[in-house]
C-alpha cells in the first residue's frame, strides 16, 4: 500500500498489477483470477461511473450481495469516489434489509442476482452482471478523492440481536491507521488468505483491505462451506486462514476430508470472535503445525486492531489476547464504574467510530463524553498487563443471584474428553430466576451422557454454573457472522425445557 494513501478505495497503489489480487471463488467449478491492475482499473471504471450518474460525494450506495468480485471493486470504487459505500447483512430478514436501506440514505443499491428481489422497487439498483452494470463503468483513470480530517469512509450496521441494526460510522483515517498497524509484521505479499466470512462483517471485510493493502491474494469464498473451505486450502494454497472458533471446530468435524488433505500450505491462523478452548487450540496446533496461531480481537465502533504482543517480549498464553496496542488507551471498570482488574472494557483508538447513524440515544450510551467506547465485553486484566475475553454483558444472566458468563461455562464444559463444542443459554426459572442450559456437541466416537457432562461440571465449577439439561447436537447452528446463533439456541432450549417441566408436572399429577 502506498504509504501517502489518504483514501480506504486507494489500497492498490505500488503493488506489481499483474499479480493476483482475488481469487473468486462464487462458481466453485470455475474460480475466476482478478489482477492487482484489473481491480484498480475496475475501482477506477466505477469511480467515474458513480461521479457521471451524479452521485455527490458523501452520499451512501448500499451493497447486497454475497462475497464477490463485483462487490470489491463496488467497495473501492465508492470510496475513491468520495461516496460511502453501506455494505448489507443480506442473511437479515426483509424487512430488517428495507430499514438498513432506508436509514442508511442509499441513493443506489449494487446487489447480486439472487439478492435483486429484496430491493425496493422505489430504490435504484444495479444488478451485477447485467447491462445496467456494465454501463457503469466508465474506463480511464480516476483520482481519489482526498478525504477532509474524520470524513466517514464506510457504514457497517451491527447485527441487531438486540433491536434494530446500528449503523457504525467510520472513518478513512482510522481504518487506514489500523491497516497500517496488521502491516508493520510484514512483508505479507506471498501469502494467500482465505477469506469466507461476509464482506459486510469486520472480520471478513478487514481482512480483505489488510489482503489488498499487503500485495497478498485473497481467496474470497461466496460464503462459509465447510468442505469447500477445506478444499480451498489445499487447492489455492491458502497460508492465511481467518476464522471464528465454530468454522474450525467443523472442519475438524469432517475428520475423513480433513485428513486427507494438504494444508501444510498454512502458515498463519488467526481466531476470534468468540473464545478459544485449550482443546480447540490444542487441536489446531497439532492438525496445522507449520502454523502461527493468532488470537484476536476487535470491534466495529472501535476497530479491528486492540492487542498484540507484549512490548517487553513475554509470551502470551495461548488463550490470552494480549497487551495494548501503540496508539490503543483500554480500561476495565466494574459494575460500579470503578476502575479494576477485571470488568467491561472500555476503549480508545484512532478507529473509533464517529457514532451511531440517526441515533444519538445509542450513540450516548456508547461513546462517552470523553471518547471512551463501551465495548460490552468483560475482559481481566492479570498481573503482567495481559489481557484475558471472559465474556459479553448482555450474554451473562443471572441464576440464584451468581453472575454466569456463557463464554466461561462453555470453556469448562469443553474440557471434558467427550466434548467437541458447546453453548450454554440461559432459560426462565422461578425461584432461581434462569438456569444455565447446554447444548454440546459431542467429540467424534465419544458418545457422553447427560449425567456424565453434569458431573463434569459440578467436579469443575461452582455448582451454579452446571447446565440443568444438556440437549446434544451434531452441530451448532451459525448466524451470518459465522458466530453461533445463540437467539435461535436460546428459543430451541426454551421450548425443550417447557416440555420437559411439562412432562414432569403431568407425571407428578399422576
Amino acid at each position: 500500500m502506498n504509504e501517502d494513501a489518504r483514501n480506504l478505495g486507494d489500497l492498490l497503489g505500488g503493488v506489481e498489477r499483474a499479480r493476483p489480487a482475488l481469487i473468486d471463488c462464487r462458481v466453485w467449478e470455475h474460480p475466476a483470477t482478478v489482477s492487482f491492475g484489473e481491480l484498480d482499473d475496475a475501482a477506477d471504471a466505477l469511480a467515474r461511473g458513480f461521479s457521471e450518474r451524479g452521485l455527490a460525494r458523501g452520499e451512501r450506495v448500499a451493497l447486497l450481495a454475497a462475497n464477490r468480485a463485483e462487490l470489491v471493486a463496488a467497495y473501492l470504487g465508492a470510496m475513491r469516489a468520495g461516496l460511502v459505500p453501506v455494505p448489507v447483512n443480506h442473511r437479515f430478514p426483509r424487512a430488517m434489509i428495507e430499514f438498513v436501506l432506508a436509514d442508511s440514505g442509499a441513493r443506489l443499491v449494487l446487489c447480486d442476482p439472487e439478492r435483486r428481489a429484496l430491493v425496493p422497487a422505489d430504490l435504484p439498483a444495479v444488478e451485477f452482471g447485467a447491462p445496467a452494470w456494465d454501463a457503469l463503468h466508465r474506463p480511464g483513470r480516476f483520482e481519489a478523492v482526498d478525504p477532509a480530517p474524520r470524513e466517514v469512509a464506510m457504514i457497517l450496521y451491527t447485527s441487531g440481536s438486540s433491536g434494530q441494526p446500528k449503523g457504525v460510522r467510520l472513518t478513512h483515517e482510522g481504518h487506514l491507521w489500523a491497516i497500517r498497524m496488521r502491516l508493520r509484521g510484514g512483508p505479507y505479499s506471498e501469502h494467500r488468505l482465505l477469506i469466507a466470512a461476509p464482506l459486510f462483517h469486520m472480520n471478513g471485510l478487514g481482512t480483505l483491505k489488510f489482503a489488498l493493502a499487503a500485495g497478498a491474494a485473497a481467496v474470497l469464498m461466496p460464503q462459509f462451506d465447510t468442505r469447500r473451505y477445506i478444499q480451498a486450502i489445499e487447492r489455492f494454497g491458502c497460508t492465511w486462514l481467518t476464522s471464528v472458533p465454530p468454522m474450525l471446530a467443523m472442519m475438524f468435524a469432517e475428520k475423513a476430508l480433513f485428513e486427507a488433505t494438504d494444508v501444510a500450505s498454512v502458515k498463519a491462523i488467526r481466531m476470534g470472535s468468540a473464545p478459544v478452548s485449550a482443546q480447540l487450540h490444542a487441536q489446531v496446533r497439532a492438525a496445522f503445525p507449520n502454523a502461527r496461531i493468532l488470537n484476536v480481537y476487535g470491534t466495529t465502533e472501535a476497530g479491528p486492531v486492540v492487542f498484540g504482543p507484549d512490548p517487553q517480549g513475554r509470551p502470551k498464553p495461548d488463550a490470552a489476547l494480549g497487551w495494548p496496542q501503540p496508539g490503543v488507551e483500554l480500561r476495565l471498570l466494574d459494575a460500579e464504574g470503578r476502575e479494576a482488574a477485571e470488568g467491561e472494557l472500555l476503549q480508545r483508538t484512532p478507529a473509533l467510530m464517529l457514532g451511531y447513524l440517526n441515533d444519538e440515544e445509542r450513540t450516548r450510551k456508547a461513546l462517552t463524553p470523553e471518547g471512551w467506547y463501551r465495548s460490552g465485553d468483560v475482559f481481566r486484566r492479570d498481573a503482567e498487563g495481559c489481557y484475558w475475553f471472559v465474556g459479553r454483558t448482555d450474554d451473562m444472566f443471572v441464576s440464584g443471584g451468581e453472575n454466569i458468563f456463557p463464554s466461561e461455562v462453555e470453556l469448562m464444559l469443553a474440557r471434558h474428553p467427550g466434548v467437541a463444542q458447546a453453548c450454554v443459554v440461559p432459560v426462565p426459572d422461578a425461584l432461581k430466576g434462569t438456569k444455565p442450559v447446554a447444548f454440546v456437541v459431542p467429540r467424534e466416537g465419544a458418545a457422553p451422557t447427560e449425567a456424565a457432562i453434569q458431573r463434569h461440571a459440578l467436579d469443575s465449577a461452582p455448582a451454579y454454573q452446571h447446565p440443568r439439561m444438556v440437549i446434544f447436537v451434531p452441530e451448532l447452528p451459525l448466524a451470518g457472522t459465522n458466530k453461533v446463533d445463540r437467539r435461535r439456541l436460546e428459543r430451541e432450549a426454551l421450548e425443550r425445557w417447557a416440555a420437559a417441566t411439562d412432562h414432569l408436572r403431568t407425571k407428578e399429577q399422576r
